[in-house]
């Protein structure tokens, strides 16, 4: 799925059309030709799609130049939602041969200003004599002309002409490729990509916006290890709330957080619901990162086991179930974390043994990069092999930000392990844009 309308030739041959919506007559420039199919874009519309709508945003096009951060605007958003939808079902029908028994009530939240990350390209154009920040051009490597971008908080938003300028007027504005956006609860990091030692000069132009703007400048010289805070006095915690569990999640500006936080309260909620659980279940949250599932999980559990590839990220797991351990006994007597326990496993590489020797849980919750987490499913399929001394979970809550590989996954599950799809459906991660977040239920059968 790449937003494209879908058109056919009197002899059957598929010519994809970006711009063009379903059921719509329009006029294309094709500028693709292979054996089976073909690509255009838009001229001109005839008959509109009664789900056809104006564009919110005024960098939004199929012209060159335009922005190509959001594919979808032009399409009704309660028809983006149904789009995604479909495309969830196909994948896993046609990738899986797996139909869910029940899908899901779609979940939604607002459809502007909610990208709370984003990687900014900085490119100062020499013979324009400005600087360019935000998304890329449309298929293109050149940076969008944006004065403004919709889908980033209004703070950001207004910031970005300022941001042009302060990068214009540093000494180093050839050698910074990119912004990194991290936004919590209460603070806004910019993490500057530069690939030379910056000038005094410039550190002080960096730091005199940062207190204009309420902003905290950090400073990437190398890879992500390398990011450093530059102004200690806005030295304030980047966080964001999950207030249905009472917790507050810590992060540092290179940490993977989901990039809508409304969306994400309603997905941690909608998961621990699906998960069902009581004092007594014993879970295990694969991919745990932060600790974004872990810790609303031990909200409610007798104990919760987080296992993640990465020991920092594990090691910034526990700093938080630490700090909210303490706080709710602080604040809240009647609630409290169950006991945690965070495991380094390489979890693109485990196997039936390694699975054996983990701690019992009867429930889990799967949440993986987009390359899925096959390896993972295929040792649970191989350790039911060893029942005699494993009891498999009896309820998997899987979240997928790629269809393809829940559907590769869900295959595994259902077809080797025994498992039936009970519910599925989709998440509005990313409006006006096409990619599909879901979540999907496997009980065993």
């Amino acid at each position: 799925m790449d937003a494209q309308g879908i058109a056919h030739r009197s002899d059957g041959k598929v010519v994809f059309i970006d711009g063009a919506l379903p059921f719509e007559e329009v006029s294309a420039n094709i500028h693709k030709k292979k054996n089976n199919w073909e690509q255009g874009s838009l001229v001109q519309v005839h008959r509109a799609s009664s789900q056809r709508v104006t564009p919110h945003c005024p960098h939004f096009g199929m012209h060159a130049g335009a922005c190509g951060g959001c594919k979808m605007q032009h399409l009704n958003a309660s028809a983006q939602v149904a789009i995604k939808q479909r495309v969830m079902e196909d994948n896993l029908w046609h990738l899986g041969k797996v139909q869910p028994s029940q899908i899901s009530r779609a979940l939604q939240g607002p459809a502007w200003g909610y990208r709370y990350r984003a990687r900014l390209s900085v490119k100062y154009v020499h013979k324009k004599g400005k600087v360019l920040i935000g998304f890329h051009e449309r298929k293109s490597r050149y940076v969008a002309d944006m004065e403004s971008c919709a889908v980033l908080p209004d703070h950001v938003s207004r910031m970005l002409i300022p941001l042009r300028h302060l990068i214009g007027d540093l000494d180093a504005k050839d050698s910074c490729p990119q912004i990194e956006l991290a936004c919590g609860d209460a603070v806004t990091a910019l993490v500057l990509r530069h690939l030379h030692p910056l000038s005094e000069s410039d550190i002080q132009k960096l730091m005199q916006f940062g207190r204009q703007q309420a902003v905290q400048w950090w400073l990437q010289p190398k890879g992500p290890d390398s990011i450093t805070l530059l102004d200690e006095q806005v030295n304030a915690s980047l966080s964001y709330g999950l207030p249905q569990f009472g917790l507050n999640m810590q992060f540092r500006p290179a940490d993977f957080t989901q990039v809508n936080p409304d969306i994400n309260q309603a997905l941690v909620s909608r998961a621990i619901q699906q998960l069902d659980i009581h004092r007594e279940d014993k879970l295990i949250d694969w991919f745990c990162g932060l600790g974004n599932f872990t810790l609303p999980m031990a909200t409610q559990a007798g104990s919760v086991t987080g296992v993640e590839g990465s020991q920092s990220l594990l090691d910034w797991a526990a700093h938080n179930a630490r700090f909210n351990a303490q706080a709710l006994s602080q604040r809240d007597a009647t609630r409290s974390l169950c006991a945690v326990e965070f495991l380094a496993m390489n979890l693109f590489d485990i196997d039936a043994d390694a699975l054996l020797k983990l701690p019992h849980a009867n429930k889990w919750l799967i949440d993986p990069p987009r390359e899925g987490a096959f390896a993972l499913v295929k040792a649970l399929a191989a350790g039911l092999e060893n029942t005699a001394q494993w009891t498999p979970p009896s309820r998997i809550v899987y979240v997928s930000c790629n269809p393809a590989t829940l559907a590769r996954d869900a295959e595994v599950l259902v077809h080797q392990a025994g498992y039936e799809c009970t519910s599925a459906g989709v998440v509005n991660m990313f409006p006006h844009t096409a990619h599909v977040e879901s979540m999907a239920v496997f009980d065993r059968a």
